[in-house]
């Protein structure tokens, strides 16, 4: 699937060498990216994938590329061109438009000497947090890798604003934990819907617009909370925009802001701002949370996608006990794009294979048809074995005409 890939949008042309001269034939080079792809994407690893195929490549050879080809730059370009490929290549009416996405983290087992690595309390054991950013349809736009501590606000931010795909994220799914009014405040700002799963809606607050309004609200005293202090947020609007406007930018990290922002001590003006702004949005959407059986379940949908990415995780790197053990973070950096990058080939794959069969077969899809068509399934793939690579064979995944 990988080899299918490169095949139709080159994905091997993303990754030119660190060094000033490159010798390798192009053919040979780009066996051994694809190779070097497999091995990192799996976590079997370069040794094992050397001895164990049957592809006439060398340990020596694979790790020269790795070396010299295989970078995080590289790696997010190839991602996204691929993303971009797939999107393009979609079917709307199949699978959407693609407006909205999930985003999660999954803990992944690490080396304790790395420095990333801390012990996650509620998982109980070390590792590192992989934070996904998964649009509806199974197609991950961004990923990230993250201490266990670190801020899933903050994470979700990134991947939100600098994904770098042409998929257009209007709206993200998250679950409780990213309910945060700091959260709403910044998303507002900047031109998103977050749209989070409330666990403990039960003890949820409504913030009134305005000291009067509770009058007219006999049924919801027991919710109703203080009125919005619209004078504070007046006050530092224009620090508010100052600091999302960072964020889009990319002048400054979402972590490195909110650590500013709750850092012990008297609290930040402009952060009771963001507070106070996040509260009247998530009062609003709090009470079309209750409301809207619709958006309960469209909330729910597109946080089991993101389920379903992680799920595909354990299967696709299964190598070394599904464990990160590079010793710096850049090296677990690129095993982690490169398991984005080949999960993301078979979602391609897959996508134009099930197009395929829509197209030589028309079936009239109902609305639950719909919701169950997934082009994240892996039932089909054989991930143990002896490694063999043939570039001389391809996928037939275009659509044949139907005959009258």
């Amino acid at each position: 699937m990988l080899a299918e890939a490169d095949h139709r949008i080159g994905l091997v042309d993303c990754f030119p060498s660190i060094a000033t001269r490159e010798s390798t034939p192009a053919r040979l080079l780009r066996e051994r990216l694809l190779l070097v792809l497999f091995a990192l994407g799996t976590n079997t690893g370069i040794k094992h994938l050397a001895a164990g195929g049957d592809h006439g490549h060398s340990e020596a050879a694979l790790r020269h590329v790795r070396r010299l080809h295989v970078t995080k730059e590289n790696l997010r370009r190839a991602i996204t061109k691929l993303v971009n490929a797939n999107y393009a290549a979609r079917d709307p009416t199949l699978w959407g438009g693609g407006t909205a996405c999930a985003s999660d983290s999954k803990k992944f087992g690490s080396w304790e000497s790395n420095l990333m690595t801390e012990w996650h309390a509620r998982y109980r054991g070390p590792g590192v947090m992989i934070y996904w950013h998964v649009e509806k349809s199974r197609l991950c736009v961004y990923s990230q890798l993250k201490s266990c501590s670190s801020s899933e606000v903050a994470a979700m931010m990134e991947g939100l604003l600098h994904h770098g795909t042409d998929v257009p994220i209007q709206a993200n799914y998250v679950d409780t934990h990213g309910a945060s009014e700091v959260g709403f405040a910044f998303t507002h700002l900047l031109g998103y819907s977050l749209l989070p799963r409330l666990k403990n809606i039960g003890s949820a607050r409504l913030y009134l617009p305005d000291a009067g309004r509770s009058v007219s609200l006999p049924h919801l005293q027991a919710a109703l909370t203080r009125p919005i202090r619209w004078e504070l947020i007046a006050e530092q609007y224009d620090q508010m925009v100052k600091f999302a406007t960072a964020l889009k930018l990319r002048t400054a990290e979402a972590e490195q802001i909110l650590r500013r922002f709750t850092r012990p001590g008297p609290q930040h003006p402009t952060y009771a701002a963001l507070v106070e702004l996040g509260r009247a949005v998530k009062s609003t959407f709090v009470a079309r949370y209750l409301r809207s059986e619709a958006l309960r379940r469209e909330i729910n949908d597109g946080l089991q996608v993101v389920e379903n990415w992680n799920s595909a995780n354990g299967v696709l790197f299964y190598g070394k006990d599904r464990e990160l053990t590079g010793a710096d973070r850049d090296s677990q950096e690129v095993s982690v794009l490169a398991l984005h990058l080949l999960q993301s080939a078979l979602v391609y794959v897959n996508t134009l294979l099930l197009q395929r069969i829509m197209a030589d077969q028309p079936i009239t899809l109902t609305a639950e048809d719909r919701r169950a068509l997934s082009p994240l399934f892996w039932t089909h793939v054989r991930p143990y074995g002896t490694f063999q690579l043939h570039l001389d064979r391809r996928l037939d995944l275009n659509p044949q005409p139907v005959s009258a």
